[in-house]
């Protein structure tokens, strides 16, 4: 019995180091949610932290959303990262090491700031100062950075959106049964949402005049824009 028990401690914590990863990935990779758990209607965004359109959207359309809807208990919006390039994959990683109650609030830094470090030629150092601001540690950072297995989650998830959901671009947002692909403004959320509480079909919104969202990176070519899909 001795023996047994001795064999089951050095199994247990031969076991220890790859279930701590595994559960602090897991933990990094839960639901980014703003809005009650109960609410009517849902609201999924995939986007790109490197995506102009996305950046529109968290700038000037979601603060009315959240006002009108999100803050008032009617929507639940989740956010979901498509990153469509290494340098959307690198700070979406560093949001997903913010403390969560900060995560949104890093996530706006990011999209306003998107032109100065989304193509910079020294992006991580850019990353790190914005990273200061939501309280990450440099060691917090580099560590972050360094983190394999947060980078396969990532792109796993996102080559799952692509293949089962039809995810190709950002911004995507999924509302009930209706699918909206690329900038749209705050009024054709609103027409939508508004007839998905009262139950009724809304009419389809005209297509938006930004198109389909694309990652500011992928100026250096489509290779580049989806390098993810040959992972």
């Amino acid at each position: 019995m001795a023996a047994i028990v001795q064999f089951l401690a050095v199994f247990v914590v031969t076991l220890m180091p790859a279930f701590g990863v595994r559960a602090a990935t897991d933990e990094l990779m839960a639901e980014r949610v703003l809005g009650a758990p109960d609410a009517p209607v849902t609201i999924i965004e995939y986007s790109s932290l490197t995506c102009p359109h996305c950046a529109d959207f968290h700038i000037h359309t979601l603060p009315k959303l959240k006002a009108a809807y999100i803050d008032t208990g009617k929507v639940r919006f989740i956010f979901r990262d498509f990153p469509l390039d290494p340098r959307a994959l690198s700070a979406a990683m560093v949001a997903r090491c913010v403390e969560p109650n900060r995560y949104f609030g890093f996530l706006e830094i990011l999209f306003r700031d998107q032109e100065t470090w989304a193509i910079s030629d020294d992006p991580v150092r850019e990353l790190k100062v914005r990273a200061k601001l939501a309280q990450l540690s440099e060691t917090a950072f580099n560590a972050c950075l360094a983190n394999e297995e947060l980078a396969k989650a990532i792109t796993d998830k996102a080559k799952q959106a692509h293949e089962q959901e039809g995810v190709r671009s950002t911004p995507i947002f999924f509302i009930g049964d209706r699918t909206l692909r690329g900038a749209y403004p705050f009024e054709d959320f609103k027409t939508i949402i508004d007839a998905a509480l009262d139950g009724a079909a809304a009419p389809a919104p005209q297509k938006p005049d930004t198109g389909q969202g694309e990652g500011v990176f992928s100026r250096m070519g489509e290779a580049v824009k989806r390098w993810w899909r040959s992972e």
